[in-house]
């Protein structure tokens, strides 16, 4: 994953206040007995849940271990030589698992890897930085030697012997901290913090080119990290003081996947820029080092004493710098290179044209237990049983896709290439993206997706059994409970806002939302010791999964049951499980924090708007309802359904502006984007321009939205009428 984390702030689960309200206020049918899944007939249901229950006893902990072991016994960074070699073992085991049409295809992308990067400080002393991790006896694989030290893809090559300054988190607001003590960062090399608060390492890097740095350096500082000596390793599962937390700095928040093919696929023989124009491409040199290279920089970098609120979790005066010199030299290889994406296929039987496409990135930092192999074991897993189903004569009605995507870690790439490539026909053919990352940390489950998606995917964790011997929805709604209590959110758990739909679209399923329009789901079970400390870095192996992560590897399998159940649902459904009661309740809380968080609505009528997504959430209800009353009563007649489809999938299609937002037109979902620090973005044309003060723009951006809203609102209600009328298909 290209971030520091898929964590949640208290602040995003908001949200479900006035969804909850506006939910209950609506009126909205009861729902469904527990006996009843929705979208299926009663008879189909029947055999749905015996379907799925042979598929949940199919995936073993022990063959899950086997796999790990595997796509973890190397370094496999995109491009390289392993990573390769790890894509012929996906495709051979997908075939030998019996799954159908597998093909690698191979992008010509640019990629980036270091030939070498020094740092050392020259004065007032003498300090060379090892940018190396410690090793430990208790965990050969972290002395392996092709194991690489801190370096950031797409950094620039450079060499600069400059004054060293502090800018705490490399935030804009931090850099108006450093002008008010009139300390001027251009020229120099900057050294900021990961997080406090968070944002993007490319972000960071794109506001240090902005105000003329010679190079950054970026360190997870143990204020962040939580490091204390008996929980770090090898005593307990947080890196020790010499994690370095490794990443991409590419400005993907601009346009993700190959920077010289903005847009379209990286084909061999594709079109490119020429670098200079490529908008995602740094012009700044960067690297990552450990704190414990960090240490001596900020006791001897000199200048003014930092303001309170940037002093960190070493025992020193942190000052801002200025008088102490660094050299930091940086040569890398910044070149055209082959990536390869891995697909099967499991046709449908009765849709072949309906598909639900599920997929996890393959290259890692280093060993990657976590991220992204943690995932890979997991869709591996979700293989094996819809490959037994297939050699057992039972085929799903609607096509799954697996894909086994490459170069995540760089720039979004493998999959954004692919989506890129087959643009058309998944916006014409693609019922859902379902996406792991990181699959397995810890026990907390988490999942964010589309509000569409969410009474599907609760439904779901209804039916699984967590580790503890809770039912899945009973453990993941303890977990919610408890990660409010501790961030002082103080919001009742329901199951109107289990599902996070503040998507933060910084992983695999960016293409697919923002770029095609589609539902997505990312999921995954996370831990509290892994972030920041072990992820991205060299400790982020096999040997901290069988110890701390997931010992008995029972989260591997309830991954994979999560995942494949979902698919199973969405393949078979008689009629796809899309729901938009939530989803017009969600625009509206968007809209009205929009309003209160801006002068917004000084300058635009914000009342027809709202008015518009009330409207839409009704017509949602209704169409639900008249759904499963043609189901109960058996009304539906496969043309029928089929027509119903049709009519379901275009309504997240319809919040496609082909403009995109101003100044960003990759990304063309009018609800969902992300930030340039990548923090989840809603209303992303309305918002960005409400906060500059464009006036002007926001309300054109808020009309589409409207006129969006009024189109899918008459598409419900249009499918609603065809639901009641339907005459009996017996």
């Amino acid at each position: 994953m290209n971030r520091t984390g898929r964590r949640t702030s208290g602040a995003a689960f908001l949200i479900s206040v006035t969804t909850l309200a506006g939910a209950v206020a609506s009126g909205a049918a009861e729902p469904p007995p527990p006996t009843a899944i929705a979208g299926f007939s009663r008879a189909h249901a029947a055999s749905e849940q015996q379907l799925e229950s042979r598929f949940k006893g199919i995936p073993s902990a022990a063959a899950e271990r086997a796999v790990l072991r595997e796509l973890t016994a190397e370094p496999h960074p995109a491009g390289s030589a392993r990573n390769h070699e790890l894509a012929e073992y996906v495709a051979a085991t997908w075939r030998r698992q019996g799954l159908e049409n597998v093909v690698i295809h191979r992008y010509d992308v640019l990629n980036s890897a270091p030939r070498s990067i020094s740092l050392e400080m020259l004065r007032p002393v003498r300090y060379a930085a090892s940018l190396r991790e410690a090793g430990y006896d208790e965990d050969p694989d972290t002395r392996n030697p092709r194991v690489r030290g801190g370096w950031v893809s797409m950094s620039a090559s450079g060499d600069v012997t400059a004054p060293i300054v502090y800018a705490h988190g490399g935030n804009p607001e931090d850099y108006a901290v450093l002008e008010q003590h009139g300390i001027d960062v251009r020229g120099k090399v900057v050294l900021v913090r990961y997080a406090n608060p968070y944002s993007y390492r490319g972000y960071k890097a794109l506001l240090a080119e902005q105000h003329g740095a010679a190079g950054l350096l970026i360190y997870s500082d143990p204020a962040e990290d939580g490091y204390r000596p008996e929980t770090s390793f090898p005593n307990g599962p947080r890196g020790p003081e010499t994690h370095i937390q490794r990443g991409a700095i590419t400005y993907d928040f601009i346009t993700p996947g190959d920077p010289l093919t903005p847009g379209w696929a990286s084909l061999p023989g594709a079109r490119r820029l020429d670098r200079k124009d490529a908008a995602s491409l740094p012009k700044i040199m960067a690297t990552v080092i450990s704190w414990h290279d960090a240490r001596p920089l900020l006791e001897h970098m000199g200048g003014p004493a930092a303001p309170a609120g940037w002093q960190g979790g070493l025992p020193i005066t942190y000052h801002l710098g200025g008088e102490g010199v660094v050299h930091f030299q940086a040569d890398m290889d910044t070149s055209v290179q082959p990536i390869e994406v891995v697909e099967a296929r499991v046709t449908g039987a009765v849709l072949p044209d309906e598909w639900i496409v599920l997929g996890n990135h393959r290259d890692a930092w280093e060993f990657g237990a976590v991220d992204p192999s943690s995932g890979t074991t997991a869709l591996l897993g979700v293989s094996q049983g819809l490959g037994d189903l297939l050699k057992a004569g039972v085929r799903p009605r609607r096509t799954l896709i697996l894909c086994s995507w490459d170069a995540e870690e760089v720039a979004l790439t493998g999959s954004t290439e692919w989506g890129e490539q087959y643009a058309d026909e998944l916006r014409r053919k693609l019922v859902a993206y379902l996406n792991v990352d990181e699959g397995v940390s810890g026990a907390d489950f988490s999942v964010s997706a589309v509000p569409s998606l969410a009474p599907l995917l609760v439904d779901v964790s209804r039916g699984l059994e967590d580790p503890s011997g809770k039912p899945l929805y009973d453990a993941w709604r303890e977990s919610v409970r408890h990660k409010r209590a501790a961030t002082h959110v103080d919001l009742p758990v329901t199951d109107a806002n289990l599902v996070e739909t503040r998507i933060p679209g910084s992983s695999d399923d960016t293409v697919f939302l923002s770029f095609l329009v589609r539902p997505t789901m990312t999921a995954g079970f996370e831990g509290d010791d892994y972030y920041p400390s072990v992820y991205h870095s060299v400790y982020d192996n096999f040997y901290w999964m069988e110890h701390f992560g997931d010992p008995d590897f029972r989260y591997h399998v309830l991954m994979s049951q999560f995942w494949g159940v979902t698919a199973l649902r969405l393949a078979n459904a008689d009629v796809l499980p899309l729901e938009f009661e939530l989803y017009g309740h969600t625009l509206r809380t968007f809209i009205d924090e929009l309003g209160q968080r801006t002068a917004l609505a000084g300058h635009v009528r914000l009342a027809p708007l709202r008015q518009a997504t009330l409207d839409f959430a009704h017509a949602g209800a209704e169409l639900q309802a008249a759904i499963r009353a043609a189901l109960a009563a058996d009304r539906l007649s496969p043309a029928a359904a089929r027509r119903l489809d049709e009519g379901l999938m275009r309504v997240e299609g319809n919040w496609r502006d082909p403009a995109g937002i101003p100044d960003r037109p990759w990304y063309q979902h009018m609800v969902y984007a992300k930030r340039f620090n990548y923090d989840s973005l809603q209303l992303p044309g309305a918002t960005e321009a409400a906060e500059a003060g464009h006036w002007a723009v926001a309300r054109a951006q808020l009309a589409k939205l409207q006129a969006a809203l009024q189109r899918n609102t008459a598409l419900l209600r249009a499918l609603a009428a065809e639901a009641r009328r339907l005459p009996t298909a017996r």
